[in-house]
């Protein structure tokens, strides 16, 4: 999913990547965001990172790297060991009021991310459980896993008009069958839905009160004005001066 295609019917959910990487290791270089927060969710395996303050580590399996850009930073990562990786990566576009705010940078071990059942809570609540990270609009954003044959109901708060669901691995109904590497957009509604696990399956789900603000889009950024990208794209390459200047780019 991008900005451009189902990022605009998704808002604020703007863009989606499945990493499923089986292979030799690898590290991605250092780039910037502004006017979005990333969400980074490993289900197996491990990558590296690289923060906007030059601090590294490891977000293992079950664990969640929250980055919200605000008016602009840079970070990057990989993959230190080769073997399996899976996970996705989240982009959730900023209103007008945090867009052009300070970086905010969070590390949760798989321990510190709650869950009800069988929901991790990534972002917002669901059931009895709550994320510690403060989202930056009303959204829901959970990691399920199913055992073939196993049902999850999921009943949006009423003002959630936007939904999907993306699959990791395994195959699940809902309403049709999503099978891995499948996305699907549910219409505009905070009905429930109802989850039937055909194998063991994982998958993510994100719900949300719309985005009420167009989507203007620079190479890693997304604002709501041209005003708003022209301020951020600004403090992105003053940053990328000073890394040059470092040599850490």
């Amino acid at each position: 999913m991008s900005p451009s295609d189902f990022g605009e019917i998704l808002k604020p959910f703007v863009f989606l990547d499945l990493v499923d990487h089986d292979g030799e290791p690898f590290k991605g270089a250092l780039h910037p965001h502004s006017g979005l927060a990333t969400l980074t969710y490993i289900a197996e395996g491990a990558v590296s990172y690289i923060d906007p303050d030059n601090a590294r580590g490891t977000l293992p399996a079950g664990g969640v790297e929250w980055m919200q850009a605000g008016r602009g930073m840079w970070h990057g990562g990989g993959l230190d060991k080769a073997g399996r990786t899976r996970g996705f990566q989240l982009w959730i576009a900023l209103p007008p009021e945090l867009e052009l705010g300070p970086v905010i940078s969070i590390f949760q071990a798989p321990e510190d991310v709650p869950h009800d059942g069988p929901a991790r809570v990534l972002l917002g609540s669901y059931g009895t459980a709550s994320s510690a990270i403060a989202s930056p609009s009303p959204i829901n954003y959970l990691a399920v896993r199913l055992k073939a044959g196993e049902r999850w109901r999921y009943q949006p708060p009423a003002a959630h008009t936007v939904l999907w669901v993306a699959v990791a691995s395994g195959v699940v109904s809902a309403h049709d069958e999503l099978r891995h590497g499948d996305l699907a957009a549910f219409e505009p509604s905070s009905e429930a839905v109802e989850f039937e696990a055909l194998t063991d399956t994982e998958f993510v789900l994100g719900s949300a009160v719309p985005h009420a603000h167009d989507l203007v889009l620079g190479y890693y950024s997304v604002h709501t004005s041209p005003d708003a990208l022209r301020a951020g794209e600004a403090h992105i390459a003053a940053i990328r001066t000073r890394l040059v200047q470092e040599g850490r780019i």
